[in-house]
């Protein structure tokens, strides 16, 4: 049984200045991951601590069930004081588990729980700043007519390719809106940019190696990308660069631009549309999309196709696609990758005539829809399987146990139990489980055989720390 103290790194160096030893019992991680102190370690001298405190760790985990603990100069075991242990998640919750402070760090999991909460932050900044654009956005068309401030735009979307770029699964860091369909549009621009560069920027690194491979004389198997993992130290061929990348972001972010000029009554329309409806909400790509564009001469070839052809067809006599007469194989990679995240974000969503569906099962659906059909489109489907994750974040899974947990990062995954065995809510909130971690037990493995539930079905059990995060 786990038995974790929490004291100051001030009280720790105390000791040790004093002639006393340190022992943590537990391993002391810097916020970049990096091993400032090994759990088995006894501390002797101050300048040790000291290290850690430069670190920006203001306090120290103490494990006394792994024989951390404190010595005096004679050997003897002295008592210290700890100090209060910190709650992770809102007090106002009513739960009380217990988890590091921020500046706290003590294993794998701990540290990425830090991790995310950090980038969270930031994104949340970031996403709040881009939604109130598009929101501009489609307020100054309304208001003039069709004009808008472009500049104004580039400089978002650049902000948000920056922090896209800087991190290796950003998406895990956007919560999405699947128990509210208000602002559906706002959000839906913003999650297909950041699910689309997240792709763009993936397809671009792997499918450049492979050419690279075979501008060199090597022969890769192209066609299948989930089996290959060549690596190339001088690569000379790029895809896409950096410009072209945030070119085509931008157009993510304005891809359904045009809707701002169909009617409201026929875009949230809980019954099924009409024949003469459905015609009016594809006029928003190819021909009021276009027109847009054109009025405030926006002349850029990337955003011109992802807005007009972003429900092209991906493979051939694929169905429900327009405008009619685009071939597959003429419609770009990019406006693609772009068709692909728009279909998962909308599936994803909560929308007036429908409820959001389970991450996992959109995934799965996308894959068996698109898997090996296509070449180019097996590199497209990769990026995506690789950037939204098998189990992407805010899904619901069962572990083998019966309890089920949500995922808080796709990486691991990392989920938190959140019921017992009865599918009963839990009263205190549960340790975070990597689920790939090596001393993971056979029952907190994820039982794929049971069928997941969606966000709505299962709300109502989720402790209230988790319904923040969800909702």
């Amino acid at each position: 049984m786990t038995n974790l103290r929490k004291f100051s790194i001030d009280q720790l160096i105390k000791i040790v200045e004093q002639g006393g030893v340190v022992k943590t019992g537990i391993d002391v991680y810097n916020s970049k991951g990096m091993l400032l102190l090994d759990k088995d370690i006894l501390v002797r001298k101050a300048k040790t601590l000291n290290i850690i405190k430069e670190n920006g760790i203001k306090h120290v985990m103490v494990d006394t069930s792994q024989n951390g603990g404190f010595w005096n100069e004679n050997g003897d075991q002295i008592i210290v004081k700890p100090e209060k242990i910190a709650i992770f998640f809102d007090e106002e919750s009513g739960e009380k588990g217990t988890t590091p402070y921020p500046d706290t760090v003590t294993n794998d999991v701990e540290m990425r729980l830090i991790e995310i909460e950090e980038m969270k932050a930031q994104a949340q900044e970031k996403y709040d700043n881009a939604k109130g654009c598009i929101k501009k956005v489609l307020g100054d068309i309304e208001k003039t007519g069709g004009e808008f401030d472009f500049n104004a735009v580039e400089s978002h979307v650049s902000e948000m390719v920056s922090f896209l770029e800087s991190e290796e699964n950003p998406f895990s860091y956007l919560t999405q809106e699947i128990f509210s369909y208000d602002d559906y549009l706002y959000n839906h621009s913003i999650n297909v940019c950041t699910i689309g560069t997240a792709m763009l920027n993936r397809f671009n690194s792997h499918f450049s190696k492979h050419v690279d491979h075979l501008i060199k004389g090597n022969s890769p198997d192209i066609h299948d990308p989930f089996e290959t993992n060549g690596r190339t130290k001088d690569q000379s061929y790029f895809c896409y660069y950096k410009e072209d990348i945030q070119d085509i972001s931008l157009g993510f972010f304005l891809h359904d631009i045009g809707k701002v000029l169909v009617a409201d009554a026929v875009l949230n329309k809980e019954g099924k549309l009409s024949d003469r409806e459905y015609a009016e909400v594809q006029r928003h790509s190819f021909e009021y999309g276009v027109e847009l564009l054109e009025k405030n001469r926006i002349k850029n070839s990337f955003v011109r196709n992802i807005v007009e052809y972003h429900h092209a067809p991906l493979l051939k006599d694929e169905e429900r696609c327009y405008p009619r007469g685009r071939e597959f194989n003429k419609v770009p990679v990019y406006t693609k990758i772009c068709k692909l995240a728009d279909i998962y974000d909308a599936m994803t969503s909560k929308r007036c005539y429908k409820e959001a569906v389970n991450p996992i099962n959109v995934v799965t659906r996308l894959f068996r829809t698109y898997a090996k059909k296509d070449s180019m489109l097996q590199f497209i489907l990769h990026s995506f399987v690789k950037s939204i994750g098998i189990y992407p974040p805010g899904s619901i899974v069962y572990l083998r146990n019966g309890q089920l947990a949500y995922v808080l990062e796709s990486r691991g995954p990392i989920v938190i139990p959140f019921t017992d065995a009865h599918e009963l809510t839990l009263n205190s909130k549960q340790d975070p489980v990597d689920i790939n971690a090596p001393d993971i037990k056979d029952s907190q493995l994820i039982d794929n055989r049971r069928s997941v539930k969606s966000p709505k079905d299962v709300f109502n059990l989720l402790p209230p720390y988790l319904r923040k995060i969800a909702a």
